[in-house]
């Protein structure tokens, strides 16, 4: 079992995950793993908010742009990455920083959920399809309410693939299996650190809305035509996230742009989903400024002292912090 020590960075949309990242991984020698279910596809920049090179300041990261947006990729695929990406950046001797807003992507890397092998389903699929996407979200609300807590509901390939893994476990629960022990450490002794990011929330809200303004009017409607004339459908185009979808309507004259509050109240809706799936982790340590991350880590890496009998690594680590 792998012991090297590994730094998880999470927080909302908008909340400033990565640039908390590149600060932490400029001070403690560190490379960044992405965590984002859209920054793994090759011209979804600005529409996902991937880090420029400039805000890169020469810290590597992985897991972007491996993907082609014409494709699913699916979680499955992110935990073998990852799993490299991890193994190569603590054989050079760095410290491994998870980053980004999609959970369940963090918790299959780290083991913490393993995702059941169920092949495909056609026969079902074909049954699916035929369903509104509302209906198959309400649908997959019924069968594995965790899971539809943190999907996208609008994205019909997904919920179809969840519903099809719930039917053929017959999940009573969810069709997430929590596990015990992964290759980087064990739910007894972690050997993370997680690291959220805490806002007042009407100071994450005005951001929101403020970048999904600014993403529009700098360059994302040109970025979606570039994607539409290289190849992807509109319904490929919906099925790629809330901004990707609004732009896709606009083009198509389905949407006004004076509609975009409706935009900003669905991104925030998602955020919201966000910080409902961290709730359940209760190791997270929620941070208000860098100062506050910057101990942490140091503590963290520093090495635990000698566990108390009931006590983990982790709360070994940052429990004594008085923050």
């Amino acid at each position: 079992m792998q012991t090297s020590p590994i730094i998880v960075i999470v927080g909302p949309t908008s909340s400033g995950k990565s640039a908390l990242a590149v600060r932490l991984a400029q001070k403690f020698n560190g490379e960044i793993i992405s965590a984002d279910s859209r920054q793994v596809y090759k011209g979804l920049d600005i529409g996902s908010g991937k880090i420029t090179k400039r805000e890169m300041k020469g810290i590597p990261h992985h897991l972007l742009n491996v993907a082609n947006p014409k494709r699913t990729f699916t979680a499955s695929q992110y935990q073998k990455l990852g799993n490299q990406a991890l193994a190569q950046i603590i054989k050079r001797g760095k410290v491994p920083i998870i980053c980004g807003g999609t959970g369940f992507y963090i918790d299959t890397l780290l083991g913490r959920v393993i995702i059941p092998a169920v092949p495909p389903n056609q026969a079902l699929r074909i049954k699916l399809e035929k369903l509104t996407t509302e209906k198959l979200f309400s649908k997959l609300q019924t069968l594995d309410k965790i899971r539809a807590e943190n999907i996208d509901r609008h994205n019909r390939r997904r919920l179809i693939r969840a519903i099809e893994i719930a039917m053929a476990l017959k999940s009573k629960g969810s069709t997430l299996i929590a596990s015990k022990d992964s290759p980087w450490g064990s739910k007894d002794c972690p050997c993370w650190l997680t690291i959220g990011i805490k806002l007042d929330l009407d100071k994450l809200k005005k951001k929101i809305n403020a970048r999904i303004k600014f993403r529009i009017n700098h360059g994302l409607i040109a970025e979606v035509e570039k994607l539409h004339r290289n190849g992807l459908s509109w319904r490929r185009l919906d099925a790629l996230g809330l901004e990707y979808r609004f732009v896709a309507k606009l083009l198509q004259r389905r949407v006004k742009r004076e509609e975009i509050a409706g935009l900003e109240r669905s991104i925030w809706h998602y955020a919201k989903r966000q910080m409902t799936w961290w709730k359940r982790d209760k190791t997270i340590q929620w941070i208000k400024n860098y100062k506050e991350a910057e101990r942490l880590m140091r503590h963290f890496l520093a090495g635990p002292p000698r566990l108390e009998r009931g006590t983990t690594l982790l709360e070994s680590a940052v429990l004594p912090l008085k923050l």
